[in-house]
């Protein structure tokens, strides 16, 4: 990209946060808190989208850390962060978890919630025998997971679909063989993990990020329907720990802790359950 064309679409980018905090501000309705609250994290997220355009320049796309490290990423996502996915530090409570279900194998890994694939292509990486099948309802994170498929040259093994139902679950398991659910669907976690309704899911291990920020309670909810078939864990979202790159140490403390800052508007935890005989 030449300079002339990045500048334009920085300048692009500062008129249009410029708009949206005067749109803001100028609204009816809403405290002066209320107000001042909203424009930070406005301001928080438009300081990292510059962070990782920076990060983008200096270190290039690919994965820095974490168990996808090496993986060849895109310059933004469909949704959320970018820099702690380019960091490699993006959900880094979950890191070991993850990084137990590449040891243990699988034959298919199942990413309901895709997005632009960071754990479906992930995982393909690190289970070369694996299918991985991505499943998001949004055709803009469907193009986004193929494009870093292709990148990754893993896209023969990485299956994209859209909506994922709950009858998909007893399919899965009488497929057999060994099969991890990694689920991520912004509070819609309710109605899909029903083991009551979906008796499939029971020999299935599962990740879920759970949105108790949207659902309360729905930690609870989804641990005791588990508890007898599963061995559950539950990781609560901390913050991200990452080692930055040598360029982030002339960077102040407020954009070192942006980097590395994941948009959360409040507690999101991971349910991890595995069945009786993967978790022996």
């Amino acid at each position: 990209m030449s300079d002339g064309s990045r500048d334009g679409r920085a300048q692009d980018l500062h008129a249009r946060v410029l708009e949206q905090l005067q749109r803001g501000l100028a609204a009816p309705g809403g405290t002066p808190a209320q107000k001042l609250q909203h424009t930070l994290r406005l301001l928080a997220k438009y300081r990292s989208v510059l962070i990782s355009n920076t990060l983008v320049q200096q270190a290039g796309k690919s994965v820095q850390g974490g168990p996808f490290k090496g993986m060849e990423f895109l310059g933004s996502v469909t949704e959320g962060c970018t820099a702690p996915k380019l960091l490699g530090c993006y959900e880094s409570e979950l890191q070991p978890h993850i990084k137990g279900a590449i040891r243990r194998g699988y034959d298919r890994v199942v990413n309901i919630g895709s997005a632009e694939g960071y754990y479906a292509v992930g995982m393909a990486l690190r289970l070369p025998e694996a299918e991985v099948r991505a499943y998001d309802i949004d055709e803009k994170a469907q193009a986004a997971c193929r494009k870093l498929a292709e990148r990754n040259g893993v896209s023969a093994r990485v299956k994209i679909g859209g909506e994922f139902r709950g009858e998909d679950f007893d399919a899965l398991a009488e497929e057999g063989g060994r099969n991890l659910v990694l689920c991520d669907i912004e509070g819609a976690e309710r109605d899909l993990l029903d083991p009551d309704r979906f008796p499939g899911l029971k020999s299935l291990d599962i990740v879920v990020e759970l949105h108790d920020v949207i659902d309360r309670g729905i930690s609870r909810t989804v641990v005791e329907r588990f508890a007898e078939s599963h061995e559950v864990v539950v990781v609560p979202h901390g913050l991200p720990k990452a080692e930055l790159p040598l360029f982030f140490q002339g960077i102040d403390n407020l954009d070192r802790l942006i980097a590395v800052w994941e948009w959360r508007s409040g507690p999101t935890p991971w349910a991890v359950m595995l069945t009786r005989a993967a978790a022996d």
